[in-house]
């Protein structure tokens, strides 16, 4: 019985050692990939006009904001990026000397309700169609 007390003591502290471990490894839980979304929006400007589109950001990161078509061409109108309140657009970031082709980056820190809005800065003196595609995730 003497003998016998050494293996069981060798014994209990092996399984007590085998059950410390070191798990270095962490599994941090990882959200969703964002994916980009890209809407289009198209009108007719009037001379001293202004046109707001609203939209839906639904998680934080970058908003585009892009004309991708004025016409006649290379006309002026104004492009900007902000707020929707549901009644008006609080403007965050314009280009009052927009042409097409051109964009107006932002980030946003939080979904919400967004706004692009396209407006005359003094130089239409006709009619302008326009088309703005605006990306978010």
């Amino acid at each position: 019985m003497v003998r016998l007390f050494p293996t069981i003591l060798t014994l209990a502290a092996t399984l007590v050692l085998a059950g410390c471990g070191d798990d270095s490894t962490t599994n941090t839980p990882t959200g969703p990939t964002p994916v980009a979304v890209t809407e289009t929006f198209s009108g007719t400007l009037n001379p001293n006009g202004g046109i707001t589109h609203s939209f839906v950001v639904q998680q934080a990161g970058n908003v585009t904001a892009t004309l991708t078509i004025v016409t006649p061409e290379g006309m002026t109108i104004g492009l900007s990026l902000g707020t929707w309140n549901g009644q008006a657009c609080q403007i965050i970031l314009a280009n009052d000397n927009a042409v097409q082709g051109n964009s107006v980056v932002g980030t946003a820190t939080t979904l919400g309700n967004f706004c692009a809005r396209v407006y005359d800065v003094g130089k239409l003196t006709g009619l302008a169609d326009y088309e703005m595609s605006v990306t978010h995730f």
